[in-house]
């Protein structure tokens, strides 16, 4: 039941910039996406865009593969941000809808499945390891 506010990664770093193009010196942003949602609304939506654009060889859908956990002690139910002063003062608004943003993300992530399976094996730690210490 736990909702968050999903902001597309491009608009994220388009935020980021507008600010330090024209943000105040010692203002604060709040950087959101007016995408709240709840988190099993979020893997539904995942597991459909991977039946579309990737179906299981068994033709069974990837939402049986959900699985609920407890909740850790204390995990907040909403986090909610008000980016009303990013818009009002710097005229910054997310260019993707959450639908457009939610499917360029798993859409990446299926077209990099070399770079998907560096995190997941761990092997990109060499690389940024080597990058920090030249």
């Amino acid at each position: 039941m736990q909702v968050r506010d999903w902001l597309y990664v491009k608009d994220h770093c388009s935020a980021i910039r507008r600010v330090l193009e024209d943000g105040r010196l010692g203002e604060t942003y709040n950087v959101g996406g007016w995408n709240e949602k709840p988190n099993i609304e979020i893997v539904n939506t995942v597991c459909a865009l991977l039946d579309e654009l990737r179906p299981r060889a068994d033709g069974a859908s990837y939402s049986t593969q959900i699985s609920y956990v407890k909740d850790r002690p204390g995990h907040d139910r909403r986090y909610a941000i008000d980016a009303r002063k990013l818009e009002k003062d710097l005229g910054w608004k997310p260019a993707e809808t959450f639908e457009t943003g939610i499917r360029k993300t798993v859409a990446w992530y299926l077209e990099n499945t070399e770079w998907v399976a560096h995190v997941q094996s761990g092997a990109y730690r060499d690389w940024v390891s080597k990058q920090y210490t030249a």
